[in-house]
Formats: C-alpha cells, structure tokens, sequence
C-alpha cells in the first residue's frame, strides 16, 4: 500500500519511534490496570462483603442481589462518562482525556474504602456508595475506549490488534491485582477481621496506582494523528457525536452489539462465579479467589497472543472464535464447577479466561479502531463500548444471580443466557466494515 493512500492515523503510526510507542502503551496499560482493579475490587466485595456490610437487614439472597444492583450502578454512568470524556478526546486531545479519567476513577475508589457501613450511617451509607459507584463508572467510561484509540494510533495497522490488545489483556492485571490482594488478605486476617476493616485496604492501596498513572500520562505527548487531524481546518468536529452517528451510525450499532457476548462472558467470570462458587456451591472462599487468579493470569498470557493472531489472519475470524467457544463452552463450564473438584473449577475458570476472553479481547481493541476515522474515533469506540456496558456488563452478575434463584440454585438459564449474547457478538462482528485500512 503506498504512502498516497494511507490514512493520516496510519502515516503518523508509521512514522512513531517503537520507544514513542512503548511509552504510549505503558501509560495506556497503567490506567486500565487500575480501572479494572477498581471494578474488579468492588466486583469481588460486591460478592464476599458488600451484601452484609451495606445491606444487612435483608436476606443473603436479596442482600447479594442488592450488592450485585450496586455494582451493575457504576455501568449506568459509564455511557455518559464515556461520551462526555471522548467528546474532549475528540475535541482538545487525547492526554487531558486520559488524565482526568484516571484521577476520577483513584478518588472514587478511594473514598469507597473509607465509607462507613450502614451500622454508622443508616441508610446514608448505600446511599453515599451509590454515589461514588456513578463517579467511578463516570471516570472509567472513557478510560479503555481512551487507551485504544490512543494506541491505535501510535501504531501500524500490521501491529495494531497486538498492541490494543495489551490494554485490554491489562484488565486481566487489574483483576489478577485485586482477586491477589484479597487472596493474600484471607490468609493473613480472618473472615471477622477481613468484614470489619480488611476489605477496605485493597481500595485504599489504589492511591498508589493513581499517582503512578497520572505521572506517566502527564509526560506523553499527543497522538500524532490526534495533530494532524487538528492541523485540518476544514474537517474539525464541533460535535463528534452528532457526526460520528450521522456519517457511521451502522459502525456504532454494529460495535455496540459485538461486545456483547465479551461483556456477559466476563463478568460471569469475574463477578457472578465468586458468588455463586461460594454462596450457591459452597466451595471455599479461598478456592474462588484462587480460580479466579489463575483465570485472569491465563488471560493476561492469551489476550496479546490472540492479538498477533488478529494481525495475521484477521480480527474477525479471531472475534467470532472466540464467541464461538464461549458458546459451546457454557454448559459444559457450569458442570465443571458443580463437580466442587479444585482442578476442575480452576480449570474450567482459565479455560473462560484464556481462549474466550482473551480471543474476543486480543482482537477487539483493533475491531473497533478501525470502525471509525481519527476525527471522531474516540467517541464512536465510547459509545460503542459503553452503551453495552449498562446493557450487558454491569447488570450481568445481577441478571445470573436472578436466573439462578428463578432456577432454583441451578445455572443452566445462565448458560443460555451467555450462549445468546454470543450470537450476538458472531452476527455483529460478521456484518461489521471497517472504516479504516485493517491489516489483513
């Protein structure tokens, strides 16, 4: 392909030095890491302790269903959070985008740590943790949508799903670091220490991660096609999602519908499974968390290999394998975990994790770069994403745990449930067309 008919993102990629490029993907990765290890923080207390601290004068049942409506909260914000922010991207760049999100996003969560329960604040304190759920979904919306454009346009189209799959293969770290940190607690505290106090300390620890991700981001410098857009007078976008819906209206809905079997998957791993391992099994605490860590390690391993893959033979093909397995693999995973077998429910948590999260996101980060032009990229990746997010994502733990109650204790309208967004994901994904030259 000659230099002629290159796009301008695809030019300035060209042109970025690999030690530019590392830069970009670091500070990229550090923000989802600590987006992610917020929500998966709140994920697993939503499940393990949110319910008996926020909500304990109701039953375990409704209690967990409360939590669970709690965590499905910050997905609501996300959407609004994820245009406003991208609308910036869009607008004055990229960097300040990136840098407020990760700042709303520490604050949240930190303040989350410090909330007292509802025996010192009544009904103030589910309350108040609502509120602070919506700021951190605000922050997060933008977040990933953020770092994939970013990303996407530091680099070549040959490269492209390896390197946007790094941030999203990063959500798995912040899982890793959250589900780690609550392992290691359980060893060291016991379950009247780790209810009272020790919760809190993983959401206070990411006070740390905020200062590293805002002294990172804050010496990138601004996408190079971000720049050249800008220096384009003619084509400057006043509303980005006004015209992102007006010239790839398609593009959005067709990106908004292929997450959906992403989304169901993941957060039937890593939110509902915690519950219903320990509350509707029985199994141990310890055994989840474990499963869990090790799921999101495979993850972490598999998401970049699945992203070289997309660069070879395409992001679909790789997308809808993915979705594919998940589908097949529904029935048999819930069987797996009903076996109680260690080995087994570790095995069938990193099966979840390592070919169907890491297959859907190796080539997704690519998938929806190349779905819209520079100009109004962001905010069509934003509202892709996020839109799915309050549909799907955050109200999946919900909706499992009511179709496992409605089922009587068994999982099996889970499976269909989470067969049904896969189809949704392969039909989308299929039909989908890239604005932007795709690799292969």
């Amino acid at each position: 392909m000659s230099d002629q008919i290159l796009s301008a993102d695809m030019r300035a990629a060209a042109a970025t030095a690999p030690a530019e490029t590392r830069a970009v993907v670091l500070a990229s990765a550090v923000g989802t890491i600590m987006e992610w290890y917020d929500f998966a923080l709140y994920g697993a207390a939503a499940a393990l302790f949110i319910n008996r601290l926020y909500f304990p004068t109701v039953s375990p049942l409704i209690g967990s269903l409360a939590a669970f409506a709690t965590f499905a909260v910050g997905f609501f914000a996300r959407p609004l959070g994820g245009l406003v922010v991208a609308h910036y991207g869009d607008r004055i760049g990229r960097k300040p985008a990136l840098v407020f999100t990760v700042a709303l996003m520490g604050v949240s969560t930190v303040l989350i740590g410090l909330l007292p329960g509802y025996d010192t604040l009544g009904i103030w304190a589910p309350v108040l943790l609502v509120l602070l759920r919506l700021l951190q979904g605000f922050g997060a919306g933008a977040e990933l949508a953020g770092a994939i454009t970013y990303i996407a346009e530091f680099t070549p189209a040959h490269r492209r799903a390896f390197y946007t799959s790094i941030p999203n293969a990063c959500t798995a770290v912040g899982l890793a670091l959250a589900v780690g940190f609550y392992a290691i607690l359980g060893t060291l505290l016991t379950d009247a220490q780790m209810l009272a106090w020790g919760w809190r300390v993983p959401f206070l620890a990411s006070t740390l991660i905020v200062f590293v991700a805002i002294y990172i981001r804050n010496r990138l410098q601004e996408s190079p096609a971000f720049e050249a857009e800008q220096r384009k007078v003619a084509t400057a976008v006043k509303l980005p999602l006004a015209q992102v819906f007006s010239e790839r209206g398609g593009s959005v809905v067709l990106g908004f519908l292929s997450v959906t079997g992403h989304n169901a998957n993941a957060y039937v791993l890593n939110a509902f499974a915690l519950g219903y391992i320990t509350n509707t099994l029985h199994l141990s605490r310890a055994l989840a968390l474990t499963a869990l860590l090790l799921a999101a390690a495979a993850g972490i391993v598999m998401t970049p290999l699945f992203g070289i893959l997309a660069d070879r033979i395409g992001r679909k093909p790789v997308f809808i394998g993915g979705a594919v397995f998940v589908a097949l693999f529904a029935f048999p995973f819930f069987t797996l975990l009903q076996t109680g077998s260690a080995p087994l429910v570790v095995g069938a948590m990193m099966a979840g994790y390592g070919i169907g999260f890491g297959a859907m996101s190796g080539a997704q980060g690519a998938f929806l770069a190349e779905l819209f032009e520079t100009r109004f990229r962001y905010t069509g990746i934003a509202a892709a994403r996020e839109m799915n997010s309050v549909l799907i994502a955050g109200p999946t733990p919900f909706i499992a745990s009511a179709l496992v109650a409605t089922a009587g204790g068994q999982p099996w309208l889970v499976a269909w449930f989470i067969i049904a967004c896969q189809a949704i994901t392969m039909i989308s994904v299929w039909f989908a067309r890239p604005a932007t030259p795709p690799a292969v």
